[in-house]
């Protein structure tokens, strides 16, 4: 098996493993969500290891601001770069992080394939939907920030 193979397969594992420790033992964690548009659509990613269709995103990394790591998550999982600055739409408390994870919300306007989506053991797939037309098991959390934002519903405190 060659080292890339190695990595990708035990991939999910160190994430799966990461979640667990801090729930275990760690802080406060925060993460990051971005509802991203292209061409009025919303972009969706379905990963390998939990069910339903979620906007991408994931971890701030140490010496990374949030707006920087919600760009760079958007580009690792899609493989779409923001055409501008994100924009900050709110905090949400993840209660589902043992108590302990806040996930901050942006909006990119716009953003565009920067190279060819490969599935990988992260993301099985991605997908461009119009907002009226989303896929099934599109996450109730992922419907509820999309309404927040497109329909004026007001923002919950909790993701």
């Amino acid at each position: 098996m060659s080292a890339t193979r190695l990595i990708e397969a035990v991939q999910p594992l160190v994430v799966q493993a990461r979640s667990l420790a801090v729930r275990l033992w760690g802080g406060t964690t925060l993460g990051v969500r971005t509802i991203a548009l292209t061409e009025g659509r919303v972009l969706l990613v379905r990963h390998t290891y939990v069910s339903g269709w979620h906007l991408p995103g994931g971890g701030v990394n140490a010496r990374e601001t949030a707006e920087a790591a919600a760009r760079r998550e958007l580009f690792e999982e899609t493989g779409y770069e923001a055409a501008a600055p994100a924009r900050f739409l709110g905090l949400y408390f993840n209660p589902a992080m043992a108590g302990r994870d806040h996930v901050a919300l942006y909006q990119v306007a716009d953003c565009a394939p920067r190279r060819a989506f490969r599935a990988n053991r992260e993301i099985a797939e991605i997908g461009v939907f119009a907002l009226d037309d989303l896929p099934d098991g599109t996450t109730t959390a992922t419907r509820r920030r999309l309404a927040e934002l497109f329909e004026g519903l007001p923002p919950a405190d909790h993701w």
